[in-house]
């Protein structure tokens, strides 16, 4: 059976690729990829294409046929209700078909294809002072296909309506290859325009005999998503086809094209938010403001929102935003609002008008897709019930309801959404691992859908039915109306080929979901995932597929990293999403069969930069630079490696080694040898030699401290880390400066344990031993056993110098997050890993926690350049920020990641990707700056990548700081030599 499931596959991808332009694939990776959606579901497909355009769409519904296979559909995959995943061909419209056809400003209407993302197309509608209403959480990545499939809305619905309300007209191939231009109005008949003969003559027999049953037999709601909006072929409504196939799940025809809407955006917005003493209180006042004319009226929980800095005081907040022509027309529009809440009992209100303040909340509800998957305690919480809608009215009574229904069950979530159309986001904290869990799942959402179904709700009130609660539309409709579902579905797809399972017939809400094929017990790993409880599978289990990591533009002013490598590629393998369905389906080995061996996973992992971004901007907090280190670790267990993994990865022994003969080796290093010993050690080519220090940090350090002991002050621990001592110790010697400038008293470590803890002496003779080390480039190659053995000795050295609370101060961002981080999850039975790690400061962090009353110089000018990624992703910057302010250094250093990321950029077969990352963000920042601008770049690689790319150098902020302290004093000149 297996052997004949393969030959039909091949002989299906086989046709497919003769009659499409576009690419075609049934490779385990490409198929892995395509298993899941943002929802708990996953179906596996047999192949996976990416059509150019409508004739290949044509063409590959004529092969389905053919071999009798289903098609599904698919934008960015961010459906959360099941419908973007399926067991045939997936249709992935992202690649390609993603053009915006014509803009007409004057009809305020645009015609565009389905991979439209829908932040482009809202950026060029902008420039003409337009918008497309619609906007959900995923706006940045969300196509214009995928949201007409699911009827997507979004915050500014209250003001522009749904998906729905903003479609004219759709051009659709149903499964059989007819063409439908689907729009508003009929021909003579009375029929739909547009259809074929066979459709117009069924539509129009279906709806005169059942006028009633479609007049009477839906809810009036703003956010009614579920079943198909038969209603809207009602004569008195128009008979508006286009708006009934909307919100259709890819069930009745594929979308090649559609004319959308566009609204006049205001000109200027600000922000009210309104505190509430919890959710309730904010549920009930909500459709109160809606006389006001706001553009959102969006709700949050303290639970949810944390410590978020710029709210009032409350435990529940609505977000209300409100349009003018001017800011002061806003702001004025907004300040009347905030009275009349605040006479309904608000506890506190603040009006934000800076775009940054705004930006920094509205993050927070973007993100709350992915943030509430994890409860406060660190448990897991999942999508399934995630937007019930009610009339808002009844919003307060519903949420009380539902919560008195979460705690019958047992159960937990962080209610959130739309609180101004009634409709309600959650994650809640089901046990979809076990059997007892996945019945207390299904009853749980038997007795919601009867909960919503009594306040007069819809059971989807955003993100569509798919899987999720198809099932349960008798309950909501009826059998009657669900059976004239069933029979429209007939008519459009008698041979039940697109999404089936979907909305109509639907597979059962507790069938293909996604975690049944995971192993039953954790996997032996080797970092500890304190996260999750030790468990690399809940670990891979972060990703719920919101897909932030697509993102293929940095919002305006962010200091995102996530995702570099998929920016510079726009593949989905090399997007933190991907590479995580990737690991899903190596744990699963359905797909991937070969696992920890698994070539899929080598090759998507291969182009992770592990600049761990997505540790801090994935709102799950997916880890994939760990993810690698684990994978690599096992994959090469007893292999040979890379030939960079033994010279980039052991790099600390190397330059041990070599620093004696530092001038012959920089000698070696500009002669044609250079060329071969970069092919050897699997160096690209292009990269130059980084020159040794003929001087290492060290060095000048012990010479320069048995000349002239340091004065008297707080003894601070520097690091002395193998890029500053090796490759550019010019950034130690001038934090020492400044350390020193502040009245510290900074000391080297020793290589070995000194007796009773002491203090490195003045006299102490320059050890043979080797230097410590953080481990990070061993973890980053997977060389993990070397790694916890270099971080142990030191843990050896450190703990006791560490024991009076002296700050670990750390020169190299990428060092400083690996102890700070890497070091405690690997060694996780060891509790001196913790106490290190918490004593890891910044330059700028040290200087500020233990030198508070310094004020560093003046320099008064501009500075560029870029925030070190893993500074970004697990130190933060707030303290450097803060630190260049007092200095006069202003303006903003930029996002992303460098590219050359330690090793990655080095190793041969990653240039161009290494250069294509320091396009995205650093090096154009560079060349704008104005001349005079102080080029910061605090990370050796950082710097090593200007050097290479860029026409002006960068400097640690240590160095710049140094060099406007002036000469040290002659005691110090002459120490130094």
């Amino acid at each position: 059976m297996a052997d004949r499931t393969e030959t039909e596959k091949r002989d299906l991808t086989k046709d497919l690729a003769a009659a499409v332009r576009g690419e075609v694939s049934s490779a385990a990776a490409d198929r892995a990829l395509m298993t899941m959606d943002a929802s708990n579901y996953r179906r596996v497909p047999r192949a996976v294409v990416a059509p150019r355009d409508a004739e290949d769409v044509a063409a590959a519904l004529r092969v389905c046929r053919e071999h009798g296979v289903p098609v599904v559909p698919r934008g960015a995959g961010t459906s959360i209700a099941g419908q973007a995943t399926g067991v045939g061909v997936v249709l992935d419209f992202t690649r390609h078909m993603r053009r915006i056809v014509s803009l007409d400003p004057a009809a305020r209407t645009a015609v565009v294809e389905p991979g439209v993302i829908l932040d482009d197309l809202r950026a060029a509608a902008g420039a003409h002072g337009l918008t497309f209403g619609p906007d959900p959480s995923t706006h940045s990545r969300c196509t214009l296909g995928g949201m007409i499939g699911n009827n997507s809305c979004g915050s500014h619905s209250v003001a522009w309506g749904t998906t729905a309300d903003n479609v004219r007209e759709l051009e659709l191939l149903t499964y059989g290859g007819e063409r439908v231009r689907a729009g508003r109005g009929t021909g003579p008949t009375g029929a739909p325009t547009g259809l074929p003969p066979r459709l117009r003559d069924g539509v129009k027999s279906l709806v005169d005999a059942e006028l009633a049953l479609l007049r009477t037999g839906y809810p009036d709601l703003p956010r009614r998503i579920s079943g198909y909006a038969l209603d809207a072929l009602l004569p008195e409504r128009g008979t508006d086809l286009a708006r009934a196939l909307t919100g259709s799940e890819g069930t009745l025809g594929v979308l090649t094209g559609a004319t959308v809407r566009l609204v006049e955006t205001p000109a200027a917005r600000v922000l009210a938010v309104l505190g509430y003493p919890d959710e309730s209180a904010a549920a009930e006042a909500a459709h109160t403001l809606l006389p006001h004319q706001p553009m959102t009226v969006e709700g949050m929980a303290a639970d949810l929102v944390g410590s978020a800095a710029g709210l009032p005081e409350g435990g529940a907040w609505l977000f209300v935003e409100m349009g003018g022509a001017s800011p002061a027309e806003a702001a004025a529009r907004a300040e009347t609002l905030c009275r009349a809440a605040a006479a309904d009992g608000t506890t506190g209100h603040a009006v934000v008008t800076e775009p940054a303040g705004q930006r920094a909340l509205w993050r927070i509800r973007e993100d709350a897709s992915g943030t509430a998957t994890r409860m406060p305690d660190g448990s897991e919480a999942w999508p399934g019930w995630e937007d019930c809608a009610v009339p808002p009215a009844r919003l307060g009574p519903y949420l009380r309801d539902f919560r008195a229904l979460l705690a019958q069950h047992g159960l937990r979530g962080t209610p959130y959404g739309h609180f101004g159309d009634g409709c309600i986001h959650i994650r809640i904290d089901f046990d979809l691992l076990t059997p007892p869990g996945i019945r207390r799942f299904r009853d749980f959402s038997h007795d919601l859908a009867d909960l919503v179904v009594a306040h007069g709700g819809s059971l989807s009130g955003e993100h569509g039915d798919g899987q999720a609660r198809a099932e349960l539309l008798p309950k909501m409709y009826g059998p009657e109306l669900v059976g004239l579902f069933g029979r429209f579905k007939d008519l459009w797809d008698p041979a039940a080929g697109l999404n089936p399972g979907m909305l109509v017939r639907p597979d059962r809400l507790d069938d293909n979901l996604r975690f049944a094929p995971l192993p039953g017990r954790p996997v032996p790993v080797e970092f500890g995932y304190p996260h999750d409880n030790g468990d690399f599978s809940a670990a891979v289990r972060r990703c719920v597929g919101v897909a932030k990591c697509r993102n293929e533009k940095t919002a305006a002013g962010s200091a995102d990293v996530m995702c570099p490598s998929f920016r510079a590629t726009g593949e989905e393998q090399h997007s933190t999403r991907g590479r995580a369905r990737l690991l899903h389906e190596m744990l699963a080995g359905e797909v991937i069969t070969d696992g920890w061996r698994s070539p899929e996973v080598h090759d998507a992992l291969d182009l992770c930069l592990s600049c761990k971004g997505c540790r801090s901007d994935c709102p799950v907090g997916v880890d994939m630079a760990t993810y690698k280190a684990e994978f690599l670790h096992h994959h090469y267990e007893g292999r040979l490696r890379p030939a960079a993994h033994y010279s980039m990865g052991r790099l600390p022994q190397w330059l041990h080694a070599a620093a004696p003969a530092a001038p012959a080796v920089n000698a070696l290093a500009r002669t044609p040898l250079a060329a071969v010993a970069k092919r050897l050690a699997g160096v690209a080519p292009e990269r130059p030699l980084p020159a040794l220090a003929t001087e290492t940090f060290t060095r000048w350090w012990w010479r320069r401290r048995r000349a002239a002991p340091p004065a008297d002050g707080r003894t601070v621990l520097l690091w002395p880390d193998t890029f500053t001592n090796h490759l550019s110790p010019q950034v130690g010697r001038a934090a020492v400066r400044v350390l020193e400038a502040a009245g510290l008293r900074p000391l080297l470590p020793p290589t070995a344990p000194l007796p009773g803890g002491a203090l490195p002496q003045p006299a102490l003779p320059r050890l043979r031993r080797p230097p410590l080390c953080c481990g990070l480039t061993y973890v980053s190659t997977g060389q993990l056993d070397r790694a916890r053995a270099v971080m142990r000795r030191t843990l050896d050295v450190l703990t006791p110098l560490l024991a009076a609370g002296r700050p670990l101060v750390v020169l190299e961002p990428s060092c400083a997050a690996a102890l700070r981080t890497d070091l405690p999850e690997l060694l996780a039975d060891d509790p001196r890993a913790p106490r290190l790690a918490a004593s890891v400061r910044t330059f700028a962090q040290t200087l500020e926690d233990f030198a508070p009353d310094w004020r560093p110089p003046r320099l008064d000018r501009p500075v560029a350049g870029q925030t070190h990624c893993h500074q970004h992703a697990v130190l933060g910057d707030a303290a450097d920020r803060r630190l260049r302010e007092r200095a006069g250094l202003t303006g903003q250093l930029s996002g992303g990641c460098c590219g050359l990321a330690g090793n990655f950029g080095f190793e041969r077969g990653h240039y161009d990707i290494s250069v294509a990352c320091a396009e995205d963000q650093l090096l154009p920042a560079v060349r704008q700056s104005a001349p005079g601008t102080e080029i910061l770049a605090d990370g050796f690689s950082c710097r090593t990548q200007l050097d290479h790319l860029g026409d002006r150098p960068g400097r640690h902020l240590a160095e710049v700081l140094a060099e406007a302290l002036g000469e040290e004093e002659p005691g110090r000149r002459g120490a130094a030599g």
